[in-house]
């Protein structure tokens, strides 16, 4: 075997082992959570076919802007996305094995909706390897605009969103707040959101150009990025059937504790990724 090859080989087993780590880290949370393994069973799979649909452009977008290898092409993308995909599988299939969560007797039909289940997270776990793990980050944020801002707030408010929306302390929290407390808790998940993005020093921060009005950029990112982070939450909720059987009054506070986990993942991402 050339030096080339043996080069080639061991970058790709680097990247393939990164991929398999960040599923890992990102899939853990679900992989160990008893709601996850119930709805593999219960969850209607159209709502399940829905998620896996819906990942899919938002796991091209990743692939393209911070995926486990530079790609340059939207068929190099296609190409990733499988393989974060197939990686999420086994990964998935090896640690539901090990903790008896999946075990002989079961219905293909509680198989295949444990393992499509937790493929979301951990397909994004393992494109988000290169730059939580690697030595290169990924792409400057700069590059991608107004729109790639967005997109990469989106993935982390639904990278959040997806770990903690199957749990029924959302409902229960919920339930448990006045409607001032929702309020203050809104105003707090905007205001956390504004700070720390805005006003600390971390890697990832957007600089803020000379002139630039403060309330520009609450409207045009923090409150926007905030909707953002509520939109997702509530498609979550709703897809794990957490708001059915509720009143309109009690969505909205379900998604208004959702939002607050969902926000402070749209802030970090900007900051990670």
């Amino acid at each position: 075997m050339s030096a080339v090859a043996a080069s080639t080989l061991r970058s790709l087993a680097i990247d393939l082992g990164r991929a398999f780590a960040g599923a890992l880290i990102f899939s853990l949370p679900m992989l160990m959570t008893m709601e996850m393994w119930e709805l593999g069973l219960y969850m209607d799979r159209w709502r399940l076919l829905l998620l896996l649909f819906l990942s899919f452009p938002t796991l091209m977008f990743l692939s393209h802007y911070s995926g486990f290898e530079r790609t340059w092409g939207w068929r190099e993308d296609l190409r990733d996305v499988g393989v974060a995909y197939g990686i999420a599988l086994v990964a998935s299939t090896v640690v539901m094995l090990l903790l008896s969560i999946l075990q002989p007797g079961m219905s293909p039909s509680e198989i295949v909706g444990k393992l499509a289940l937790q493929a979301v997270p951990a397909a994004l776990g393992a494109l988000l390897a290169r730059s939580q793990l690697g030595q290169e980050s990924g792409k400057d944020q700069s590059d991608e605009g107004y729109g790639g801002e967005l997109g990469v707030m989106a993935v982390g408010a639904l990278f959040l969103s997806l770990n903690i929306a199957p749990t029924e302390e959302m409902v229960l929290i919920s339930h448990r707040m006045t409607a001032w407390q929702s309020m203050l808790l809104l105003a707090l998940s905007i205001l956390v959101m504004h700070g720390f993005v805005y006003a600390t020093e971390f890697k990832g921060s957007s600089a803020v150009p000379r002139g630039t009005p403060l309330w520009h950029l609450l409207l045009r990112f923090t409150l926007v990025g905030y909707v953002l982070g509520l939109c997702i939450s509530l498609y979550a909720l709703w897809t794990f059937s957490r708001l059915d059987g509720l009143s309109f009054g009690q969505v909205v506070g379900a998604v208004i504790v959702l939002g607050f986990p969902a926000s402070v993942g749209a802030a970090a991402a900007r900051l990670i990724l």
